[in-house]
């Protein structure tokens, strides 16, 4: 049944949303290529990173939250839309833009008098008509779609990744473009690239352009949602000299970089903590962390890419969980009580939720997230609603408990009455009792497997329906 997997919003009333300021703020921070296990909270035996640790005992730390995609351009439109990407058309990375007639969360918090801004990696189209640092084949003017365009009132950002340090370097080029010095190909504001290079760490970039914007937004008692998306630790992973210096100049060189940028990263997430107590409005303010996908390197770290998944299966640009399950937190004093949460939430719930908590309700059309606030709050311990994900011909379900995995880039074969005939490959997992996706038991459990092949079937059908248009109409 399609009301599996569209969940309607659950919207969170009553006294527990009383507040004195009836408009709370919300940042969205999200690192790229972050594996699970790529933070001190999550249990890596050498990253350093103490303020994310200290979010995670001060706040919600998910366990079991997922990427709305295994690439990175895929769930961000998914934290800015609550919707998977294969509705609004950018299926994967550096592929489409986020469509006009989309509700973004800026759109949408503008009727309450709110400002929007983000700072970091865009990655939703191209940020001029006539360029793009991926070169003609990117079709700039057909993706032109900037941070302005979607609602976003100010905005410092890259079209896609650069260099996680010295990115004006044309030594750390991350493409022919910033190999050639064209400035163009890196930081662009409000619809400009800058005028001259800048210099040091690309997360000290970017929150050096969100704190002011947050300090004008509150000088003018104005709300704000900001998001907040370093480059981090994507590749080129450019080590901070710093940190490599102070943590890290014992281990090989390539854990260096990839490690102190993780380190320089997290230094900047506590200048926000820091900045956000500073205003006062620590207790106003819904602060979210999470990665954009998996690690990358297939089957394991290579190069820079020194990113552990944890102890789960695949990696960035897999469905399974490797490639799907990201490190999260979420902090806000007063109104969340710090606390695990292993109920499966997913980057598509940021809409909903939002949406809930600033009392907006939303347009008629499928939304993939759900309000997790109670959630949040411990009042539900599940999720009682399924999450679908595709990537290529691939597609998965996830409820509590299982998962179905549709590898139809492993395709099995069976003799039939014209002889081999592809059979496409269904995979079924306890994800309570093998969370690492070690035993398939798609034919131990043919009730459990043919119900939720129904139920992803329709899914499929239903972001079909949505990427030619029926939602908009």
């Amino acid at each position: 049944m399609i009301q599996r997997f569209l969940p309607l919003l659950l919207f969170f009333s009553g006294p527990a949303l009383a507040r004195e300021n009836a408009s709370p703020n919300f940042i969205l921070c999200m690192a790229d290529d972050l594996g699970w296990g790529d933070s001190g909270f999550n249990g890596h035996p050498k990253i350093i990173t103490p303020h994310l640790d200290d979010m995670a005992k001060a706040g919600v730390h998910l366990t079991r939250f997922y990427a709305g995609a295994p690439v990175c351009s895929p769930t961000r439109g998914s934290c800015l839309t609550g919707r998977n990407p294969f509705r609004y058309g950018v299926p994967t990375a550096n592929t489409g833009h986020l469509r006009k007639e989309e509700i973004s969360l800026p759109e949408l918090l503008s009727s309450k008098g709110y400002t929007s801004g983000l700072f970091g990696k865009w990655h939703l189209g191209t940020l001029s008509p006539d360029f793009s640092g991926k070169g003609a084949g990117r079709k700039a003017k057909h993706n032109f779609m900037t941070p302005g365009m979607a609602g976003f009132s100010e905005w410092f950002a890259s079209e896609f990744s650069l260099a996680t340090y010295d990115p004006y370097d044309p030594a750390n080029g991350h493409c022919a473009a910033a190999r050639k010095g064209d400035m163009r190909a890196l930081f662009w504001e409000n619809g400009k690239p800058l005028a001259e290079p800048l210099k040091g760490c690309a997360s000290k970039m970017v929150m050096d352009r969100a704190l002011p914007f947050i300090s004008r937004a509150n000088e003018q008692n104005t709300p704000f949602f900001v998001a907040i998306w370093f480059h981090a630790p994507h590749l080129p992973v450019v080590g901070h000299p710093d940190y490599m210096k102070a943590h890290y100049q014992d281990l090989p060189d390539n854990q260096q970089q990839y490690f102190s940028c993780i380190t320089a990263l997290d230094t900047q997430m506590g200048r926000l903590r820091t900045h956000l107590r500073k205003l006062g409005i620590e207790n106003n303010t819904m602060l979210c962390f999470s990665s954009d996908n998996g690690p990358e390197g297939n089957p394991g770290p290579r190069g820079n890419s020194q990113g552990t998944a944890g102890t789960f299966r695949g990696r960035k640009r897999s469905l399974y969980e490797g490639g799907l399950r990201v490190p999260a937190l979420i902090e806000w004093p007063g109104t969340l009580q710090p606390r695990e949460v292993k109920v499966p939430c997913v980057s598509s719930d940021y809409f909903p939720t939002i949406s809930a908590i600033a009392a907006v309700p939303l347009a008629q059309r499928p939304y993939d997230g759900i309000n997790i606030l109670p959630i949040l709050r411990g009042t539900i311990s599940q999720r009682n609603q399924s999450i679908g994900f595709r990537f290529g011909k691939d597609s998965t379900l996830v409820t509590d408990r299982y998962k179905l995995v549709h590898n139809a880039g492993g395709l099995s074969r069976r003799r039939s009455d014209n002889g081999k005939v592809p059979v496409r490959k269904f995979e079924l997992y306890d994800l309570k009792a093998d969370p690492s996706e070690t035993q398939n038991i798609a034919t131990d459990s043919p009730e459990v497997t043919t119900r939720m092949k129904s139920d992803l079937l329709a899914f499929i059908k239903s972001c079909k329906a949505s990427a030619e248009g029926s939602d908009y109409r």
